[in-house]
């Protein structure tokens, strides 16, 4: 038998092992990969300061894609979905789509994951929720029971006794949460006196201002000449907007508010203390909305159009049907089946607040926090604040740049 290699198969170089000092991030880490955010539009990259860290998996020899402009785009909105396709699968050479060279050797592109990890292991980041919606549908409760903690504005101070405002009020409170190492600044918006008065005309417009001016401020910042290294962003990324559990229809308030800012925000509804109607009371609820919702042309959050692919499509139009969610909060626990969990205690027995056959609080928090949290954020900024902030620049030639003594330069 001839020892002689034919002249179209080469022998293919060795490629080295990855080095041992570039590893995975310990198995503890909290955050599983953001399978279903949108990102946040078509060649921005994900800003890194507030980024979500997503763990990169461990590798064997790597055979790394050539992958051009779209590295750092798509390593930071897909969880490094590039990076663990090409890993461990004992090839020892790949060439790029784009009809680049081959790589001869380990080059280390994945670790930008990695590297943005520890980078927001140090700073942290910024997440700022708005509750808007009647007195008595559970804000407070759903909002600790979300954090696992007391940090709604209820908890910091407020009475049962308070007597409900007769104009809409905004109030918020901050806390700084960590988890594994990760620290959360959250910043809780309540707006007491929503919809609680005989007249409730344009009471959206004290929350649409309060929204409008954190944009501002943002700006201002952004513009001035010598700019903070880490701009504060109280901007607010998600409106979690409760629905009262009535089984028959939206109220004309709920369309107008909802109508007028989800265009300024990311909108969420959820249906409030689901435990008061039957399974089959909720379904035919929640079709309800959902058709009213469609009809009157509102758009919540995530949006269809900034579905990027066919891959956030289908992931996002799962999340779309099952909304709004119908939830039910509770910061109590009981003991079920030798457990603690939490739930509301009643005469027929206790609903489970994580169990997903009596509520859809647990599929809420996932889509919250676990899987669309970085984009909720990167939405804001990279549609809302930036409709905002082009719609400023425009009116009367812009903002001037602020210098550092306070004074507004001249564009003369």
């Amino acid at each position: 038998m001839s020892d002689v290699v034919p002249p179209e198969v080469r022998p293919k170089p060795a490629v080295p092992a990855k080095p041992p000092n570039v590893g995975a991030p310990s198995p503890s880490s909290p955050f599983p990969p953001q399978g279903l955010g949108i990102g946040g539009g078509v060649g921005v990259p994900a800003p890194l300061p507030s980024g979500i860290p997503v763990p990169i998996g461990s590798h064997g020899p790597v055979a790394s894609h050539v992958i051009g402009h779209s590295v750092g785009h798509d390593a930071a909105n897909r969880g490094g979905h590039a990076a663990a396709h090409s890993g461990g699968h004992g090839h020892t050479g790949s060439h790029s789509s784009g009809g680049g060279s081959t790589l001869l050797g380990y080059i280390g592109i994945d670790t930008i994951i990695e590297q943005m990890r520890k980078k927001t292991m140090k700073t942290g980041f910024d997440f700022n929720i708005m509750m808007v919606g009647n007195s008595g549908l559970g804000k407070s409760t759903l909002v600790n029971t979300l954090f696992k903690s007391q940090v709604s504005r209820r908890s910091a101070g407020w009475s049962r006794d308070d007597k409900i405002p007769k104009t809409v009020e905004i109030k918020s409170v901050s806390h700084v949460i960590e988890e594994g190492g990760v620290k959360m600044k959250l910043t809780l918006v309540d707006t007491p006196g929503f919809g609680d008065q005989i007249n409730n005309d344009n009471c959206w417009e004290p929350i649409s201002k309060y929204i409008n001016e954190q944009y501002e401020k943002f700006l201002k910042e952004e513009v001035n000449i010598t700019r903070k290294k880490r701009i504060p962003d109280f901007r607010v990324h998600c409106c979690l907007y409760f629905i009262s559990p009535t089984g028959h229809s939206l109220r004309q308030l709920d369309l107008e508010f909802m109508k007028r800012l989800s265009h300024s925000v990311n909108i969420i509804p959820v249906i409030a203390k689901a435990d008061t109607m039957t399974i089959e009371e909720r379904q035919e609820f929640k079709q309800r909305v959902r058709k009213e919702l469609e009809m009157s042309g509102i758009e919540f959050y995530p949006q269809k159009e900034f579905d990027e692919d066919m891959e956030d499509k289908s992931d996002n139009d799962k999340i779309r049907e099952a909304m709004p969610f119908a939830v039910v909060g509770s910061d109590k626990e009981y003991q079920v089946n030798g457990k603690r969990v939490l739930g509301r205690k009643t005469a027929w027995g206790i609903v489970e607040v994580e169990n997903p056959n009596h509520c859809e609080f647990a599929q809420m928090r996932d889509f919250l926090i676990r899987s669309h949290l970085q984009d909720l954020k990167e939405v804001t900024h990279n549609i809302h604040y930036e409709t905002y902030r082009a719609k400023r620049l425009n009116e009367n030639g812009g903002l001037h740049p602020i210098t550092s003594n306070g004074t507004q330069e001249s564009n003369l």
